[in-house]
């Protein structure tokens, strides 16, 4: 503590809770919160009643110094002085324990607020987001009297979390609709969206609405945009994006380089690490988990395998379970079963056994190359550790009907049943003028009022059910 501080509340001629709650909202602009702090426990000892102002100031304070026990005392202060029905109060208690604490906590705190406002509202839609209970969150959404733009982000951004990205994005341009401007914050969760289910043209109309309102997109967003671009097939877009930044991250870096990975451009990945690495930007886990996959998706197994090595000798602190189980990946998909397996038995450096995602990279070799006793060997590794989990079933019995042992998908078909277990109906999106629709398998409903539109949902779910049937993939 600084003798400055002791000094000028010693020498405070006029001790008033508006003074001294002056004093401690600007240390707390400044940064200093021990300070803050400071003030307020001098101000309790010279029986100067805090009001809402203080305690939300210093309840942040407490906040940013990630001290939940003191917070814990403050928030019985202000209990005893009937204030945590504040809505200033109240609301700090509440985002308070959604950082810090439980989420109980937190709804406790929200139902002592008398007449909570859209800081609140917006609050507590976090919390339960938080919580995964999405549809808790939508209904305190719909029922604010008022909403803004934090509120709408909130959702959209918990919706995109969620995998909801259809509801993200109606939830996006309902917003627009509502004439609630966008911020900053309102485009990457609406752009990753778009690119998780290909929407290419719905894409393009956010970059659009970005420029619009913000008129530069900023880096963050711009490094969303060059992903988007690239897993919509349009690499072209996410090569003019990254080009036109003034300054770039390693992200951005990452973006371009499993952007080319995504697109079977291995050596142009290769060229974008080279260029990366000379403009002296350190790669990270992501870096290298793009380029093994490049040289996975292309079968360039000794490019990918001296990589892997090079990083295990130079930056071990790298790789991550994900790394190991892309090796895997790696040789099995072009054959090397032995030395997929070798590397399994010997070279993981984890003290758990190997888990799903190297057991399903290696079955996923064992069906490209039909070996079947390897691959029997690897099913039964899958479903092991796993026995709720319903695309272990699909996938273990797929791989038996590829090698046609029939009985054995008929084993597994009734484990699955025995379990309840069913698969998640496989879909598909088709984009017509910006309005994207999807297609479900075994989905007959008709969505659409326009008869020649019912034509064509038809004719779009009949090749996809002969599509999925064609590629040994049934309903467990």
């Amino acid at each position: 503590m600084t003798a400055s501080i002791h000094q000028l509340l010693d020498e405070m001629p006029d001790r008033k809770v508006e003074s001294v709650t002056a004093l401690i909202g600007r240390l707390a602009n400044e940064g200093r919160h021990s300070e803050a702090l400071f003030c307020f426990s001098r101000m309790l000892l010279w029986s100067i009643r805090p009001n809402e102002y203080t305690f939300s100031t210093v309840i942040h304070s407490s906040l940013i110094l990630r001290d939940l026990h003191l917070a814990q005392q403050i928030h019985c202060c202000a209990a005893k002085m009937n204030l945590v029905s504040n809505v200033y109060v109240g609301s700090a208690i509440l985002d308070l324990y959604l950082k810090l604490s439980s989420s109980d906590h937190a709804l406790r705190a929200f139902v002592d607020i008398k007449e909570p406002n859209v800081v609140s509202y917006t609050t507590l839609i976090r919390v339960y987001l938080k919580e995964k209970m999405f549809d808790e969150a939508k209904s305190v959404f719909e029922s604010m009297p008022d909403r803004s733009v934090i509120s709408w982000n909130a959702m959209i951004s918990g919706c995109c979390q969620m995998g909801k990205y259809e509801e993200a994005l109606n939830l996006f341009f309902e917003m627009l609709k509502s004439g609630i401007i966008p911020s900053q914050s309102s485009f990457p969760c609406a752009v990753i969206s778009a690119a998780n289910i290909g929407a290419l043209g719905i894409g393009r109309s956010i970059h659009g609405c970005a420029v619009k309102f913000l008129g530069e997109t900023g880096l963050f967003l711009s490094n969303s945009l060059i992903s988007l671009y690239a897993k919509c097939g349009s690499i072209e877009e996410s090569v003019s994006i990254f080009d036109r930044l003034k300054t770039r991250n390693v992200v951005s870096w990452n973006a371009l380089i499993s952007g080319y990975a995504q697109n079977g451009e291995a050596d142009a990945a290769i060229r974008v690490y080279e260029k990366m690495k000379k403009q002296g930007v350190e790669p990270n886990s992501v870096t290298l988990l793009g380029l093994l996959s490049a040289h996975s998706h292309v079968g360039n197994v000794d490019e990918g395998y001296n990589l892997f090595d090079e990083a295990l000798r130079k930056a071990p602190e790298l790789l991550k379970p994900e790394h190991y189980a892309c090796v895997v990946d790696l040789l099995s998909r072009s054959g090397r079963f032995h030395e997929a397996v070798t590397f399994l038995r010997d070279h993981l450096p984890f003290d758990d056994p190997p888990g799903l995602g190297f057991w399903k990279a290696l079955l996923g070799g064992c069906r490209l190359h039909s070996n079947v006793a390897l691959g029997k060997l690897a099913a039964s590794k899958i479903l092991e550790p796993s026995p709720d989990d319903t695309s272990s079933y699909v996938m273990v019995s797929n791989a038996h009907s590829d090698a046609g042992r029939w009985d054995d998908v008929t084993d597994v078909r009734v484990k699955a049943r025995e379990r309840r277990l069913r698969k998640i109906p496989g879909c598909s999106w088709i984009e017509i003028r910006n309005d994207v629709r999807v297609f479900a398998t075994g989905d007959d409903r008709r969505r659409y009022g326009n008869c020649e539109e019912d034509v064509y949902y038809a004719l779009l779910a009949l090749c996809f059910d002969r599509a999925m049937n064609n590629c040994g993939i049934d309903n467990v």
